[in-house]
């Protein structure tokens, strides 16, 4: 059975991935290192600010020191502070669907976002309270796919409740829209649904339930396929 449910953020519940890339379009094209924007979605859309930055810095044979890309990534977070200002960035049904799964579970966000991006855009439709914490891209030194985030949430879940009986790995669900988050979820030990946000089925394959969207996924029908997957 599952006891808690973890999220990804952008591409999952919020519809800022177009965002992300024209941060990074911009700071990458003045650093001599454009990105494609077809490039971005199929190959480096998943990956946290650090290691996109490094990816493409190096394709193009350029720096990819650290201190240059804390730089990039300080500058980027303030070119997309600055575009979700008075957005509605969440994808429709994300807000109710997050409301339905913590009137039955409690909830992390593992995401590869600065946390203060997170807290920012989690404040904007009041879902902040409902997650017990989130897992952030300062918070590991690998980002997905490594499982290192879904890892540190399940353990923060054990502290932040303090059960006698702790929740396990393959009692988790995971939300995510890259087949980098499927991953990462899978080599933590945890279910997956995926929804089509920014991804075609095909690519979001491996994920153990794939839906369109939230407004087309029933809660109650994943629990009952996982209550029945656990029982073979």
């Amino acid at each position: 059975m599952i006891r808690a449910v973890l999220f990804d953020l952008d591409g999952t519940l919020v519809d800022t991935e177009p965002l992300h890339f024209e941060a990074f379009s911009e700071i990458l094209g003045n650093a001599g290192a454009p990105i494609a924007r077809d490039a971005y979605f199929t190959r480096f859309i998943g990956l946290n600010d650090h290691d996109c930055f490094a990816a493409v810095l190096r394709e193009h044979g350029k720096p990819a020191d650290e201190a240059r890309i804390a730089g990039y990534i300080k500058r980027k977070s303030g070119l997309y502070l600055a575009m979700l200002a008075g957005r509605n960035v969440f994808f429709p049904g994300a807000a109710d669907f997050v409301r339905r799964c913590h009137a039955r579970f409690p909830l992390m966000l593992v995401t590869g976002t600065l946390r203060h991006e997170a807290e920012t855009i989690l404040r904007s439709a009041d879902l902040r309270a409902l997650f017990l914490d989130i897992i952030a891209a300062e918070d590991v030194a690998r980002g997905k796919p490594d499982p290192d985030g879904f890892n540190l949430a399940l353990g923060r879940i054990g502290f932040l409740l303090r059960q006698r009986d702790p929740v396990l790995p393959n009692e988790c669900l995971v939300v995510e829209d890259t087949a980098a988050g499927i991953e990462a979820a899978h080599r933590a030990g945890m279910l997956v649904l995926a929804v089509m946000h920014t991804a075609s089925a095909a690519v979001l394959g491996a994920a153990d339930f794939v839906r369109p969207s939230f407004d087309q996924t029933d809660l109650d029908e994943v629990l009952r396929a996982v209550a029945q997957m656990h029982s073979t």
